[in-house]
């Protein structure tokens, strides 16, 4: 039995929040590489890992969502992939997480017949990725904000294969007539086939509160018995100058966890604008 199944027998498990609008309220530009920080601004990305620990998440995320061959080259860094992802483990170990699991993002490429990627290079670009997280000490996959589901599926694949370790998959969906659905068309029964320990939603263009437990109760009747994640936006990221503003606050944040978690949402955290004030506010609410 894996540490994720032995958790779940306990009750909903908390992770942790947003990692990228983290960054950027720290310093990190626009269009730069996340994952270069691991090594050149470790202080900073152990800090919010350590915020995110003692705000009660029981993981954190690794600072690797575009940690893959394929995503760090459009930043000239594809040959320093396992480095960056075995210092993203490093940081979070640092900031005292007993629990990490690697984050692994989209390829940022369309695969074939839309693209010019072919399954073989995406499953070397995870692979290299997925062994580096393995061998610095992960313990598990969130494979996260996926929208097509040969992509996830191939991601899925390589984590399992890579370790006998819980493997977690998320999509980012939006809102459109007769459903959710992801930006490839992906409807949620399509989604929640993957072969993951648990498979849910992050992130989503537009979606509020309401919309995330409308899109739960979805998800759940689609996989009836699996456990499911949700990990939302602190709400609809409103834009104010060259930047975007989300405004749910903490306590609303720990609202929509207490109704998610009685509707049977095994897995709860956040994902962007979400800090370690949001993950504190639902750790109170379940040890409540």
């Amino acid at each position: 039995m894996s540490w994720l199944q032995e958790a779940l027998k306990h009750g909903p498990i908390l992770g942790d929040g947003g990692m990228g609008t983290m960054l950027i309220e720290a310093g990190l530009s626009l269009g730069s590489s996340p994952e270069l920080w691991n090594i050149e601004r470790p202080s900073e990305v152990e800090s919010i890992h350590r915020r995110y620990v003692e705000a009660g998440a029981l993981y954190v995320t690794t600072n690797t969502f575009g940690g893959s061959l394929l995503a760090l080259a459009r930043h000239g860094l594809a040959e320093r992939c396992a480095e960056l992802n075995s210092a993203g483990v490093e940081r979070a170990r640092a900031a005292g997480a007993t629990r990490v699991l690697g984050s692994v993002g989209p390829c940022g490429r369309f695969l074939e017949p839309y693209g010019d990627t072919t399954k073989a290079e995406l499953g070397s670009s995870f692979g290299v990725q997925i062994e580096a997280l393995r061998d610095a000490g992960a313990d598990g996959v969130i494979v996260e904000t996926m929208s097509d589901p040969f992509e996830l599926g191939v991601a899925v694949r390589v984590a399992k294969e890579a370790s006998d370790w819980p493997v977690l998959a998320t999509y980012a969906f939006q809102k459109a007539p007769g459903g959710f659905r992801t930006m490839m068309g992906t409807t949620v029964r399509e989604a929640v086939s993957a072969a993951a320990d648990a498979v849910g939603a992050n992130c989503g263009t537009d979606l509020s509160f309401d919309d995330y437990l409308e899109l739960g109760a979805e998800i759940l009747a689609a996989s009836p018995g699996n456990p499911v994640i949700l990990q939302p936006n602190a709400g609809t990221p409103q834009k104010s100058g060259d930047t975007y503003l989300y405004l749910a606050t903490p306590e609303e944040h720990a609202g929509w966890a207490v109704k998610a978690i009685a509707a049977g949402v095994s897995i709860v955290g956040g994902c962007c604008g979400t800090t370690p004030a949001h993950i504190r506010a639902v750790a109170e609410v379940l040890r409540g």
